[in-house]
């Protein structure tokens, strides 16, 4: 067999002391020379895996073999599970072997391949998740797919497909050119060649068909697992604020309330996980995203300028506190995630082990402490997951805590963060969650969008400087020389052309920073951004962008991504970014081009609110005035502040603090002075010196 005679290869290697690692391994695989964490958890599985690249990809070609496609990522609790039981499998291993070239996909490194094939899958299945198997022909195109499979049901259909293609090739290659067209289709987008024209009561209608699906006892929507979905909340925040809402800003408010109580946040060292597996927010999926964390932040930051609840303040700085002590390199850049499984000492790994209590531990460690922290964190029934193993989740307010033990405030505070300090050093001691340590440009853009957000309403220096320091590594470290992003980053090594995410999500990043430090590299770096994504990823018949760059080999279709999901659609944020760029440079394509994309999707968009939130959130800029905030004058950063301090989404603020040549801002400089202008397309009423008075000149 194959396998048998590689592994021999390896092992006389491995002799020769070619390769030291490999004697601590029976196997070893081409993955060994991959970066990402996921694919080095599979680099010495029995499998042949290879990774994505034109050379297996011919190598398949040219032996006419088919083409098998596991596609997961390094937090994925249940890819672990399928490797575990087929994967190391040395008889599955066979199998894979001697039938297919074996192809290892780290979807966060790779999404263009895995919008590909997952968009294959639930064709062909109703549903997608990961992991994610598919087999194709040997040019690539998909016959056969699913998710996770136990060893029998892995092997069976291995062997069915394998000797269907031996004696029926024909039939699957039929079955790849319907599949193929199916795929083509799905995201397809069509100029609207109707007026674009966006009003309230298109919006209304839209929350009003989504509020059914709505969760009024434990906020969320009506379905389990039940995931956060922060660019939902912040529309519907939003919407709310504007339009004086009181039901849905009660929902909205119950929904971030619930989160914040439930399992789902890590109670004791801050940040949130991937989804609750219940309804009600209690026992989560623990591993931790880079990506959630980065947008609950901002989220929880508006929430708070709104409400000013102190339990939102407290969410955003022990999630910062997380991710600044558990996902952050000392070069600034941001890590992408934490496994929701723990190596244990007898070589298991064990989902959760990392984050749940046993009853007579937490006795031990917290002593006369105890029977307070078992009430507020509910040490009970209500807590309980398995095995006499404990979540903790809140159920009552501090209000109500306060008022039932007789405490103060600053006595109940106190006593958390002993708690919290105790049970964090204890936590530190046990067997860690792996990390995934590669950066992803897209996911740190949104990290920096969260900390800008958070600095903007609580004004804490040290935030910026850290949003700062990641925008600087992407504009020095990921950005080429010839204006283009890269994706991926690990070993001080920047690889993988970028995704339209990738400039989506930064563009937006640097706009953010601009508006907070008025600093013009930021504003002509999102520019630029913007300029090379027109260039490289544009469609002029539908005015939408590509997900891929034209610079990339093609794959068996090039994808549009325009339906927001957990991270809103790179369309999407494309397109807000567009319609805030054209005010901010007198740019009429920019905005043409916003108005376009808003107007090709809106035919969709009532049927289901949630996968076109972020759409909405920018349909609300057309429907009412939108304002173009500027402030000239030497003590512009002071107003800025100020500014900030109210909520306004309706609004792009422009600064200076001498003459600039900004469209905005041009011939508005006068010595000695500031002058805050409150426009509208450029329409400006009287310049005004206070804050309070610029307010009152925004209806909101």
């Amino acid at each position: 067999m194959k396998y048998v005679s590689l592994l021999i290869i390896s092992i006389l290697l491995s002799c020769q002391g070619q390769n030291k690692d490999s004697m601590k391994h029976a196997y070893t695989n081409n993955l060994i020379h991959e970066t990402s964490p996921y694919l080095l958890q599979h680099a010495h599985n029995p499998v042949d895996w290879n990774p994505w690249n034109e050379t297996v990809l011919e190598q398949a070609k040219k032996e006419n073999k088919l083409i098998l496609i596991s596609v997961g990522y390094a937090a994925c609790h249940w890819c672990h599970v399928m490797e575990h039981e087929s994967f190391e499998d040395t008889i599955v291993a066979e199998l894979m072997n001697l039938k297919f070239i074996n192809i290892k996909v780290d979807r966060e490194e790779r999404p263009d391949i895995d919008q590909v094939y997952m968009n294959a899958v639930q064709l062909m299945t109703g549903s997608g998740g990961w992991p994610m198997n598919v087999i194709a022909l040997p040019d690539g195109r998909p016959v056969w797919g699913g998710t996770y499979f136990r060893k029998e049901q892995w092997m069976s259909a291995l062997e069915q497909i394998s000797d269907l293609y031996r004696k029926h090739p024909e039939k699957l290659y039929e079955y790849a050119d319907k599949l193929e067209q199916g795929i083509k289709a799905m995201d397809v987008v069509t100029l609207n060649k109707e007026e674009a024209e966006f009003k309230l009561e298109f919006i209304d209608q839209t929350v009003k068909n989504w509020e059914a699906h709505f969760d009024h006892k434990f906020g969320g929507f009506k379905r389990a697992p039940k995931f956060m979905m922060p660019n939902n909340y912040h529309f519907l925040l939003r919407y709310a604020y504007q339009h004086k809402h009181k039901d849905l800003q009660k929902f909205v408010n119950l929904t971030l309330t619930q989160m914040a109580y439930g399992g789902l946040y890590d109670q004791v060292g801050g940040g949130f996980s991937r989804y609750s597996t219940d309804v009600n927010w209690h026992i989560p999926h623990f591993e931790k995203m880079l990506y959630d964390n980065a947008q609950l932040v901002s989220l929880y930051s508006d929430a708070y300028l709104i409400t000013k609840d102190p339990l939102y303040k407290d969410i955003v700085y022990e999630t910062l506190e997380f991710v600044e002590r558990e996902l952050t390199a000392q070069n600034g850049a941001f890590y992408s995630s934490l496994d929701a499984d723990s190596n244990m000492p007898n070589g298991t790994l064990e989902e959760g082990a990392f984050y749940v209590w046993q009853k007579e531990e937490l006795q031990k460690i917290l002593g006369s402490s105890y029977e307070l922290f078992s009430e507020y964190y509910n040490i009970n029934n209500y807590g309980l997951w398995e095995n006499s193993q404990y979540v903790l989740i809140r159920k009552d307010s501090d209000e109500k805590i306060l008022k039932t033990h007789k405490l103060s405030l600053e006595d109940l505070n106190k006593k958390k963060a002993e708690w919290k300090q105790l049970l964090l050093e204890k936590r530190e001691k046990r067997n860690r969650p792996r990390l995934d340590d590669k950066t992803l440009t897209s996911w740190n853009a949104l990290m920096i969008k969260g900390y800008v957000d958070a600095y903007r309403v609580f004004g804490e220096e040290n935030f910026l400087k850290t949003a700062e320091k990641n925008a600087n590594f992407i504009l020095n470290v990921q950005l080429r020389e010839d204006g283009g992003l890269n994706h991926n980053y690990k070993n001080n090594t920047s690889t993988i052309n970028g995704y339209l995410e990738d400039y989506a999500t930064t563009i937006d990043a640097y706009l953010a920073l601009y508006e907070n430090t008025l600093n013009v590299k930021w504003l002509s770096a999102a520019r630029d951004l913007t300029n090379y994504a027109f260039d490289y990823f544009y469609e002029e018949t539908n005015s939408m962008f590509y997900f891929t760059s034209n610079k990339d080999p093609l794959l068996v279709s090039r994808s549009t991504e325009y339906r927001d999901n957990v991270i809103p659609a790179s369309n999407s944020m494309m397109a807000k970014n567009l319609f805030k760029l054209s005010r901010y440079f007198d740019n009429n394509y920019y905005h043409k081009t916003a108005t376009n994309m808003l107007n090709n999707i809106k035919p969709e968009m009532q049927e289901y609110g949630s996968n076109y939130s972020n759409w909405l959130d920018l349909m609300l800029n057309y429907t009412e005035p939108f304002y173009e905030v500027v402030v000239s004058g030497t003590e512009a950063h002071e107003k800025i502040k100020e500014l900030n301090k109210k909520y306004i989404p309706n609004k792009i603020l422009a600064g200076a603090t001498k003459e600039s040549s900004l469209p905005l801002l041009e011939n508005r400089f006068i010595e000695n002075e500031t002058f805050i202008y409150v426009c509208v397309n450029q329409a400006c009423q009287l310049p005004v010196k206070e804050v309070k008075e610029a307010i009152k000149q925004i209806k909101n």
